[in-house]
């Protein structure tokens, strides 16, 4: 790789930092300065925590959990799922008040979501899913179709693409009763046309689930305007929640009434504290929770929806796609005759707000990124992504993640 190339790209990415409305963000985050950490480029995987994320989780261990103990459930607690539920909605998901909740985890809220979808369509026998789908979405669909005597049809797809409308259309008929899609692809970033595909799947008389894990907090979603039916995604990602935060689901309040919750837990009844020897669920989106709500899990997420809301997600979204469109510039002038290729998106208009790029020696070569403090992470069959978190990654922290892969590679 030529010094002059390195040195022009570096000196174009200080000078979009520099113009950048959103740079002074960065410093909310911890970490952001650790001279260990050379390029953090796995956003999409984990997200940075939030400086205010440490008071906001010591004040809760001194004051709420240890101060109120068990009285913490009558104070507030017990409606946490609901209301960090509608602020992720008001903020990042374009969706009304009292459709959105926090529970469980992403894999058992895409088990919940589809058997009430499916249950909601008596009498048809398919559900749909593309082939290059998140595995979780894949095995969840794999195993519910078994319980329930379904036939999956695959929507085939090339790893460095999405699913389309005309995709969708062609997969579809009379015996569908849903399609689970992802709006941002896991490997490729794809991003999916919602409204559209949501409307092949309506005119088909079927339900659409989609999986937001690669995009909410990034990618600005109206899932009500959208008419999507369920969603559902992570919230350690872009929603900064932390290893392991529990995951959000979302159910069009047209369908609340009808849901069929298939794992009736006693927090999803009418009368949790009755105690009572029949299930009756409760009223609109509660009646999602089984479960005892990880009150825990939902407060790093809280500070960085905060964050969103102040920013705004057009802001967000305008940033994502300078920063991808700056790291494929870089990757296609440091890495030009390497042998690397871009698979993701060129049109920012079908990106989200990471990019693959494969090689032959990725796999090994990451490791030893890591070593390095370069820390992106590899998906089969040859990828690295550049996860690409808006608030918390600069244009030069990308510029570098970028150099240094570029000097790793084997030369020809």
């Amino acid at each position: 790789m030529s010094e002059n190339l390195s040195l022009l790209a570096r000196a174009r990415a200080r000078a979009l930092d520099a113009e950048d409305p959103l740079a002074g963000y960065r410093s909310r985050f911890e970490g952001h300065d650790d001279p260990d950490i050379v390029a953090y480029l796995d956003g999409n995987s984990l997200g940075r925590p939030l400086s205010d994320t440490l008071a906001r989780l010591e004040a809760f261990v001194r004051e709420q959990w240890a101060g109120r103990l068990i009285r913490g459930w009558d104070e507030g607690w017990l409606e946490l799922p609901e209301q960090v539920g509608d602020l992720i909605g008001r903020v990042a998901l374009g969706a009304a008040a009292g459709q959105c909740t926090v529970a469980d985890s992403t894999s058992v809220l895409l088990y919940k979501l589809a058997r009430a979808a499916i249950a909601a369509r008596p009498g048809r026998t398919e559900i749909v899913i593309d082939r290059d789908n998140f595995p979780t979405d894949r095995f969840i669909m794999e195993g519910i179709a078994a319980e329930r005597g379904l036939q999956l049809r695959w929507v085939d797809l090339r790893h460095d693409g999405g699913a389309t409308a005309a995709d969708v259309a062609a997969a579809v008929g009379p015996q569908t009763a849903l399609v689970v899609l992802s709006h941002v692809a896991y490997r490729s970033a794809h991003l999916a046309d919602v409204p559209a595909i949501t409307e092949v799947v309506h005119d088909a008389g079927a339900l659409v689930l989609w999986d937001l894990s690669h995009s909410v907090g990034s990618v600005p979603a109206e899932l009500d305007q959208w008419n999507v039916d369920y969603a559902t995604g992570c919230s350690y990602k872009y929603l900064n929640g932390g290893p392991g935060a529990p995951a959000w689901a979302y159910v069009a309040q047209r369908h609340l009434e009808d849901f069929r919750q298939p794992i009736q837990g006693w927090l999803g009844s009418a009368d949790p504290f009755g105690m009572g020897s029949d299930f009756e669920p409760a009223a609109g989106i509660r009646r999602i929770i089984s479960g005892t709500p990880p009150i825990i899990g939902m407060l790093a997420m809280q500070d960085m929806l905060g964050l969103l809301g102040e920013v705004g997600m057009k802001a967000v979204r305008t940033k994502s796609v300078a920063l991808t469109s700056f790291a494929i510039e870089a990757v296609d002038e440091l890495m030009a005759g390497s042998g690397v290729v871009v698979t993701s998106p060129r049109d920012p208009e079908r990106r989200g707000s990471h990019i693959t790029i494969d090689h032959q020696a990725f796999r090994d070569l990451v490791p030893e990124l890591w070593a390095k403090g370069v820390i992106p992470d590899y998906r089969n069959p040859s990828g690295i992504r550049l996860g690409l978190s808006p608030l918390s990654t600069s244009f030069e922290e990308t510029c570098v993640g970028i150099q240094r892969i570029a000097d790793s590679l084997p030369r020809p």
